[in-house]
């Protein structure tokens, strides 16, 4: 059985999971406009910089941090910020993100996973239209980035994760 188009997508961003440092949470992303392959990302830090799973430890793991908080702590670049810096916006104007995540310790699926409030600011200034986002093998969730631009959550100071550890 042929797959869907957007799982085909979907599978081409969990395979750059393969390539993610992270050692809490590994990420693959995808931008795709008009059916053609914009860029690729995943999580892992600044090139030239040591990759936690080389340097042995997630300090947001040590710092026992909940997920959504203290970013800027987090050695990564994530994946959606690496497809946006490896693409040029006019690419990227009403295109598609497809997202994937993966628990680094167990291999399933994150969660409710969503872009953190950096990424979303990142895919708003892109000019990104949607984020397909993986749940399981074969189920996703679409969400539009107009609705992250009219609900702000900057306003209220509640990010995506507020209420999960």
């Amino acid at each position: 059985m042929r797959r869907d188009k957007y799982n085909y997508y979907l599978d081409i961003a969990e395979a750059a999971i393969a390539r993610g440092t992270c050692l809490r949470r590994n990420f693959g992303a995808i931008i795709v406009n008009r059916d053609q392959i914009i860029s690729t990302g995943y999580s892992g830090a600044p090139r030239g910089r040591v990759n936690c799973c080389d340097y042995g430890q997630c300090i947001r793991e040590k710092l026992n941090l909940r997920r959504g908080e203290r970013y800027e702590l987090c050695r990564s670049v994530h994946a959606e910020a690496n497809c946006i810096i490896s693409a040029s916006r006019n690419d990227m104007i009403g295109s598609t993100l497809f997202l994937v995540g993966k628990e680094a310790s167990t291999g399933e699926y994150v969660k409710n996973a969503n872009s953190c409030t950096m990424c979303q600011k990142m895919i708003i200034n892109a000019g990104i239209e949607k984020v397909i986002v993986r749940d399981d093998r074969d189920k996703y969730r679409v969400i539009s980035v107009q609705d992250w631009i009219d609900k702000d959550e900057s306003l209220s100071g509640i990010s995506a994760y507020s209420s999960e550890q």
